[in-house]
């Protein structure tokens, strides 16, 4: 083969993996998949996938207290791909979690305007979604707060290539800390107002949204790239031999 051949093929080979289409730091991947590029983690398209496949142990709104949420997302298999968990969050400051001061500046764990990577659901909410908190970083009502961008609350909706948010709570995988009392409590996100709260675990029905670390594009299909390559050999083959023009 060619040298200029074979750079045609790894080139169409590259791009049958990693074809998507880029908005803001989101990429979409196909098949229900988004690749964030800053974090380097691929969430389900589907923020409700609990309800949409009809997980069991959930409610009639896909909502499931902590330690349901975090077995759903550890033993998901979403068209063979495995390893998800739920979105996680660490310190924005220092080495321990800030559970008790409250800011509107996304400076403290507890609060609002959240841009930190340090949150997984702030960040998404946020910078890639680019919703609005209920409140301003300087504390400032914004009746465009919301995933509807109009203040209401509950429901679902679309946002951008994001299928089936839900405007309530959705849970962390971050404990608040390994110690009691606060070991039994979780870090949660709200996507009806664009906060970040602790929460105690068997206390409440959240939402859960799987992520996995990595990008999917990365992930070879070995029998899929196989048929791939072969065809394009085949193709090339018969240039060679003139029999395409």
């Amino acid at each position: 083969m060619k040298h200029q051949e074979t750079l045609l093929v790894l080139a169409l080979l590259g791009s049958a993996a990693t074809t998507g289409t880029a908005q803001a730091s989101l990429v979409d991947r196909g098949n229900g998949l988004l690749y964030d590029n800053v974090l380097n983690v691929t969430w389900l398209q589907d923020a409700n996938y609990a309800h949409t496949s009809g997980y069991a142990q959930a409610n009639v709104s896909g909502a499931m207290d902590w330690a349901t949420a975090n077995t759903w997302a550890a033993n998901l298999n979403f068209d063979g791909l495995t390893g998800w968990r739920l979105a996680t969050n660490t310190p924005l400051n220092g080495s321990s979690f800030n559970f008790v001061t409250n800011s509107w500046d996304g400076s403290t764990d507890v609060g609002s305007n959240i841009t930190s990577p340090k949150s997984e659901l702030a960040y998404m909410y946020n910078v890639n979604l680019g919703l609005k908190d209920i409140n301003s970083t300087t504390r400032v009502f914004q009746a465009n707060y919301g995933i509807f961008g109009n203040g209401t609350i509950g429901g679902q909706n679309n946002v951008g290539l994001v299928h089936n948010l839900q405007s309530h709570d959705y849970w962390s995988g971050a404990e608040v800390s390994p110690y009691s009392p606060y070991n039994q409590y979780a870090w949660a996100f709200a996507t009806s107002s664009g906060s970040q709260f602790i929460q105690g675990k068997g206390v409440s029905t959240y939402f859960a949204w799987a992520v996995r670390p990595g990008d999917v594009a990365a992930i070879p299909v070995p029998g899929a790239v196989w048929l791939f390559g072969s065809g394009l050999l085949g193709l090339l083959s018969f240039k060679r031999r003139g029999n395409i023009a």
